[in-house]
Parts: C-alpha cells; structure tokens; sequence
C-alpha cells in the first residue's frame, strides 16, 4: 500500500485502484476482499485524493480539448479562405473574359484559333 501511495509501484501502473493495491501486495483480489481492515486503511488513505498520473491525464486531456478547439477555428477559417479564394478565381476568370472580349480575341463561329508557340526564355 505504501508504495502505491509514494507513487514507487513495482508491479502496477501506479493508479490508485484495489486493483493495483491486490497486484503490488501479492495476493489475489479475494484475499484482498477479505482484508477489511486493509481496505478500510485503504479507504481513509486515498479518499478523494488524486494521484500524480490521474492529475497528468487530467490536464493532458484539458490540453487535448484546447487543440481540438483550435483544430475546429482553423478548419472554418481554411474553409472560409477556400470560398474567398474560389470568388476571387471566378472574378478573375470573368474579368479576363471580358477583357479578351473588349479587345477583340474572343474566336467568332466553330473554328477557335490557338495561340501560337512562345519561345523558351533562356536565362
């Protein structure tokens, strides 16, 4: 039981459990069970006292909770950035159309002409 409450197990995960207290004491669980005045010890030592690996997943867990928040905003942010960014290429597009369109480039009938080959740039 002391080492248990020291945080020094040997055998367990160091919990706080009956379960690790039968494992760390060597016994089985209904030899435990029939050593009342062991569990009553047991009872007043751990009450509603938190062990150190219980407090370390507590506050893992609050850490776990304040990213998935963060996750969340910046998965609505990414996608409200995704709708700007696909107006704005609309716009653009049309701009652009419009812009062919004013100066004439816009191909007339079934025939579509291509734009000739540019030549590689040579750095």
């Amino acid at each position: 039981m002391q080492r248990l409450l020291t945080g020094q197990s040997r055998r367990t995960d160091g919990r706080l459990t009956k379960a690790n207290l039968h494992v760390e004491a060597g016994v089985s669980r209904a030899t435990m069970n029939r050593a009342d005045a062991v569990l009553a010890d047991w009872n007043t030592a751990v009450g509603a006292r938190v062990a150190p690996r219980d407090s370390q997943i507590i506050e893992l867990q609050g850490i776990v909770t304040k990213l998935k928040q963060t996750i969340a905003t910046l998965r609505q942010s990414n996608t409200d950035l995704e709708r700007k960014n696909q107006a704005a290429v609309t716009v653009i597009a049309e701009l652009h159309s419009q812009l062919q369109a004013s100066r004439g480039a816009v191909p007339r009938g079934t025939v579509t002409p291509l734009q000739g080959r540019h030549a590689r740039r040579r750095w």
